[in-house]
């Protein structure tokens, strides 16, 4: 695994005998993004994830999908968690919270997030045991997860109602891109500072 850092960019790489992924985030960008993973939907949510972000993202990801899914999609969360943690840096002068909610036709989602530096993740999505499109919505959940944890943020995402499959997925998606756009947001009049009365982010830090 490598990784480099410029700014609040970063690129991680990994490689192992089930998958090879290359992932370059840029938090302050536009929502630009060009991924490839051997799962349409999965990449299409992702850059769904950026668009709504306002974050750049490139991923190039192959994976052994004919035996499992899991293991790609785990691994671009895995991946994408430390992109986005060594993007941040020491996160002085970030807002720290964010949240969103968003609706799509009959369907409504929301997302809160603390980068914290403590992992945690609460996904109150009822999808499990089915599949939209390409993707086994099973490994929803697993995909937050690893991303969170390598992060080492909490996030919370609640499904409120909805019955669409595809409708719920995407709000998943674009739930959570916007509340890290929020969280991730430089603010002028904290410049420098540390959003947190420790000092200091991490598992004691409030």
């Amino acid at each position: 695994m490598s990784a480099e850092t410029a700014g609040r960019q970063a690129r991680v790489e990994r490689k192992t005998k089930e998958t090879e992924i290359a992932l370059q985030l840029n938090l302050d960008g536009t929502g630009a993004a060009k991924v490839r993973t051997p799962i349409p939907f999965f990449s299409h949510m992702l850059e769904a994830w950026a668009k709504h972000g306002l974050v750049d993202l490139g991923v190039e990801a192959q994976g052994d999908v004919e035996v499992d899914q899991h293991h790609t999609v785990e691994d671009v969360g895995i991946v994408l968690g430390q992109a986005l943690r060594q993007a941040l840096g020491d996160k002085r002068g970030i807002v720290r919270y964010g949240a969103a909610s968003i609706p799509m036709d009959e369907a409504l989602v929301s997302a809160t997030v603390d980068l914290s530096g403590r992992p945690y993740l609460v996904f109150a999505v009822p999808v499990a045991r089915q599949r939209v499109s390409n993707l086994d919505l099973d490994l929803l959940q697993e995909f937050f997860r690893a991303f969170a944890f390598n992060a080492e943020l909490t996030l919370h995402v609640t499904m409120h109602y909805g019955h669409n499959l595809h409708h719920i997925t995407e709000a998943v998606f674009k739930a959570v891109g916007r509340a890290l756009a929020a969280a991730t947001r430089l603010d002028p009049r904290a410049a420098g500072l540390l959003p947190s009365t420790k000092g200091t982010l991490g598992e004691a830090s409030r």
